[in-house]
């Protein structure tokens, strides 16, 4: 099960990622932008998630996502970190919400990073 320290290792390795303390917890920002927090007790991520999808996730999967209240008009969804697979789920999630964060040099410049693999 990952936990915040594997969130913490992962999301840094993403280029051009900083790790900043807001609103009394940590955050994770590509190239200045917010793309990752781990909010409260560290149990669970905030991510970036178009709101079409992000309602999707958690209709079909609401033991692992759910949407905060104060975050229901941002297009952000909540991932408990105890329900995810493994550590290749929590990379993939990061990287999408990297991916969704990131300016366009940096997309250029990292096409691939993070596409999910190919079954």
């Amino acid at each position: 099960m990952p936990d915040a320290e594997d969130v913490r290792r992962i999301a840094l390795s993403l280029p051009d990622t900083t790790e900043k303390i807001a609103w009394s917890m940590p955050t994770f920002r590509v190239a200045g932008k917010m793309f990752a927090t781990l909010p409260e007790d560290e149990t669970s991520i905030a991510v970036r998630c178009p709101k079409e999808e992000r309602d999707e996730l958690v209709r079909a999967e609401p033991e692992k996502f759910w949407i905060a209240g104060h975050e229901a008009q941002f297009a952000w969804v909540r991932a408990r970190l105890a329900a995810l697979e493994d550590e290749g789920e929590l990379r993939d999630i990061l990287a999408d919400s990297w991916r969704q964060a990131a300016p366009p040099r940096l997309l250029d410049a990292y096409p691939e990073l993070g596409l999910p693999a190919a079954d």
